[in-house]
Formats: C-alpha cells, sequence, structure tokens
C-alpha cells in the first residue's frame, strides 16, 4: 500500500492539519500537471501523470475523515472483514439492535417525534464514541501505536461506520416520507 501520508510530506495522523495538506496538494497539483510535460519525453510524461493520478488519488482518501481512518487502520493491517466480525461487543450490537428496531417503526409509522428522538440518538452516541476515543487520535503516532490503541480505534471506526449505517437509512426514511 503506497503511503500517501509520505508523498505528502506530512506525519500520518487522524487529525490532520487540514491547511497544510491542502497546501501540500495544491503545490503538487502544479508540480505534477501533464500540461507542464508536453514537451518532455514520453517517459516524463508517463511519470508526471502517474504522480498526478497518486496526488487526486492521495487527496481523495486523506481529505475525508472517514476515508482516512480507514486508510491508516489498513496500514495497520487492521481491516479485514473476516477478523472483524466479532470485534464489536455485544453491548453495542443490542443498543444498535434497539436502534434498528425504532427506525423499523418510523419506517411503517413516520412521525417527526420519533424521527428527531432517534437523530439525537444517534448523533449522541457518535459524539460520546469519538470523546472517548480523542485522546487516541491526537496521541496516535504510525511508529508508536500500540495494539491496545489500535484495538480502540478499530472498534470506534466500526462502531463509527455501523451508527453512520443507520443515519443514512434514517435519512432515507425521512426523505420518502417528505
Amino acid at each position: 500500500m503506497s503511503d500517501y501520508f509520505s508523498f505528502y510530506g506530512l506525519e500520518a495522523s487522524f487529525l490532520l492539519d487540514e491547511a497544510l495538506f491542502r497546501r501540500k496538494y495544491l503545490q503538487l497539483s502544479r508540480d505534477f500537471h501533464p500540461d507542464f510535460y508536453g514537451m518532455e519525453s514520453e517517459e516524463k510524461q508517463a511519470e508526471a501523470l502517474e504522480l498526478s493520478s497518486k496526488n487526486n488519488e492521495a487527496f481523495k482518501v486523506l481529505s475525508e475523515f472517514d476515508r482516512r481512518f480507514a486508510y491508516i487502520l489498513g496500514l495497520h493491517g487492521l481491516l479485514d472483514e473476516e477478523k472483524n466480525k466479532n470485534a464489536l461487543p455485544q453491548s453495542f450490537l443490542f443498543e444498535m439492535m434497539e436502534l434498528n428496531e425504532a427506525l423499523s417503526e418510523l419506517e411503517f409509522s413516520f412521525s417527526e417525534i420519533g424521527f428527531d428522538k432517534l437523530e439525537g440518538e444517534i448523533d449522541r452516541l457518535k459524539s460520546d464514541l469519538y470523546a472517548a476515543v480523542l485522546p487516541d487520535l491526537t496521541g496516535y503516532n504510525k511508529e508508536n501505536a500500540d495494539a491496545e490503541m489500535l484495538n480502540r480505534l478499530l472498534v470506534y471506526y466500526l462502531k463509527n461506520r455501523y451508527l453512520n449505517r443507520i443515519q443514512t437509512r434514517l435519512k432515507l426514511v425521512a426523505e420518502r416520507k417528505s
């Protein structure tokens, strides 16, 4: 897996300095823009095109928090669907079952009050999850991340992804009812 952080000369981080990251992306966009290599050899043109493509792909991955999160976990070899099937605690899965039941009820009998309540609960859960993992996000260092920290980050990612799916479904239900 290509290290996009190294490509930009940045330390791997869940919480990027967005302004610095954007400046580096724009600089590399100018440096590798294929139009500037029109008079160069085919080899140089191909290299510039490859680097320009890598720059765009790296930006796409690192500019969005959830993609960046998955990318960093992938750098550590932690995104294995088969291994992660049992990573979520039962208590969380029971809580999600209750949210899914409330969502199913809204699908059959929509109410603004029920929607607002469920949306608020999902937002609260996501906020609590983020607050709990924030020390790991800020303290993360690729070279020194231990197994416990990486496991907490993985569990956060999986829980947040689960909540995002429910949140997306909830929005679809609301769109259909309006």
